[in-house]
């Protein structure tokens, strides 16, 4: 009886252990569905160079969608790169691109503000607002000139949110909490040329 009731207290006590750790994991997973992350990216070849072609998915936290809705600006930087790798120096960086997106609410209007520049499009879901951040279409990247046919180069691209730009205040939260800081990783692929 003895060996029988050390045995269902040790089953016990793992339960409780996995239950916990479920619930653990079950968060984690929900924080971990906000933010940034690169589905898909490719450069095609047009006549007078290259295009960008990336899709992205931007999910904000509760707490970056509630800072929006009163009123705060969110910046978001969008980044890529061409590099040629060199084993014999320095590698060569072809192209750098970086390109700032302005996420804004409206509360009068109820309408979401994407600004790139000095052009800008509303929205009336913030769905809508960053299904377009998140379609990135660059017509021509890369000069069709500054690729050559024997060499490969390597890619990479990301978006995150510039916390620099925020209030004061907020920078703050942002060092000491994930909430306030959402980026993708960089996405990295190899691109050659065709003959």
């Amino acid at each position: 009886m003895t060996a029988f009731t050390t045995l269902c207290s040790r089953s016990c006590s793992f339960l409780v252990l996995l239950a916990g750790l479920w619930f653990a994991a079950g968060p984690a997973s929900a924080v971990a569905a906000d933010g940034i992350e690169v589905k898909s990216a490719q450069l095609v070849a047009r006549e007078d160079g290259y295009a960008l072609l990336a899709d992205l998915e931007i999910s904000l936290t509760p707490t970056l969608e509630e800072a929006l809705n009163r009123g705060v600006t969110l910046f978001f930087v969008f980044e890529f790169e061409l590099i040629r790798p060199r084993w014999y120096w320095l590698n060569e960086k072809v192209v750098e691109f970086r390109q700032q997106y302005r996420l804004t609410f409206n509360t009068l209007t109820r309408q979401y503000r994407v600004s790139t520049g000095s052009l800008y499009q509303n929205f009336s879901s913030l769905t809508e607002a960053l299904v377009f951040m998140s379609r990135i279409r660059r017509p021509q990247i890369v000069p069709a000139a500054a690729l050559r046919s024997d060499a490969e180069y390597a890619a990479a691209l990301r978006m995150r949110l510039d916390v620099s730009e925020l209030p004061k205040p907020f920078q703050v939260n942002a060092l000491a909490s994930r909430e306030w800081n959402i980026g993708s990783d960089w996405y990295r692929w190899t691109v050659s040329v065709a003959p």
